[in-house]
């Protein structure tokens, strides 16, 4: 429409709170992640496991269904820390594919496709861009790992009682902040891949093998200078560390929980470093 004609109008809508402006880009991209049929169906495969706790759990609350087994096994068999330590393992290693399947797919293009300027030309800025995409991120990891890992703490609670979830009520909340952790590291590896890698299938292959190649790093340390403070380049070790000291759970031997937590947080500023350097409007070529 020419502007001299001036046939247009002034939009008088509602306009959006500007603190919660940066979910315009979650709540479309989340749709456009469960359009991706890889994505739809490793969410799916990943239910197995939680629903394979339930029925753990159940029969841990039915003794009369257990009649007949050793004792031993019977005490073996409870729902505590060791427990939701396994759960959260194998539900953070589905993260992991998932994190990577998904993550690049969201700045890889805009950055192949130089659409920054179109979004920073709208009330948004670098940092509410940045935290528009690890809220999709985080939000479809909790899916999958600290969602499914409260309802199996509530099925708990309602089978045990009150008096169980009083003296275990620490578990559900070292289930809900380690994995927020753990999502946290996993999101900012996929948006700091991406950031360099413009090609979507690459950044994702890229921040797979970032946590491989640390833990193969990690080990040759140990092994060669026969130390232990090699984990510390492993997030997926410090961060299995943490959580062990959140649920009660006997710690291997190596560095504990407060070294972890260090590590942590210098990877998580690298990351993010990273992530401010790139995601600029512009890219200047000397």
């Amino acid at each position: 429409m020419a502007v001299y004609k001036r046939g247009y109008q002034r939009y008088n809508g509602p306009l959006t709170g500007r603190w919660t402006r940066f979910m315009v880009l979650p709540r479309y991209a989340w749709q456009r992640l469960y359009e991706q049929r890889l994505v739809l169906l490793l969410t799916m495969v990943s239910f197995i496991w939680p629903l394979l706790c339930t029925g753990f759990i159940y029969l841990t609350n039915h003794v009369e269904l257990l009649q007949g087994l050793d004792k031993d096994f019977l005490a073996f068999i409870q729902v505590n820390g060791t427990f939701f330590s396994i759960f959260m393992y194998v539900q953070g290693g589905f993260a992991v594919f998932l994190a990577a399947l998904a993550g690049p797919s969201l700045i890889a293009p805009d950055l192949a496709n130089n659409a920054l300027p179109l979004y920073f030309s709208r009330p948004l800025t670098r940092w509410s861009y940045a935290l528009a995409r690890l809220t999709v991120i985080i939000g479809m990891l909790s899916v999958v790992t600290w969602v499914p890992g409260l309802v199996l703490f509530g099925l708990q609670v309602g089978l045990a009682g009150g008096w169980w979830f009083l003296a275990n009520w620490t578990l559900g909340a070292a289930v809900v902040v380690g994995f927020l952790l753990w999502l946290l590291i996993l999101s900012l590896v996929a948006m700091a891949a991406s950031a360099y890698v413009k090609w979507r299938i690459v950044a994702g292959a890229v921040s797979l093998a970032i946590f491989f190649i640390l833990t193969g790093v990690s080990a040759m340390i140990d092994n060669v200078f026969r130390v232990t403070w090699g984990h510390l380049l492993d997030p997926a070790w410090s961060v299995n560390q943490v959580w062990r000291t959140l649920l009660g759970v006997d710690l291997p031997e190596g560095p504990g929980a407060g070294a972890s937590m260090l590590s942590l947080a210098i990877f998580i500023f690298f990351l993010v470093a990273i992530i401010e350097r790139k995601l600029r409007p512009v890219e200047v070529v000397r």
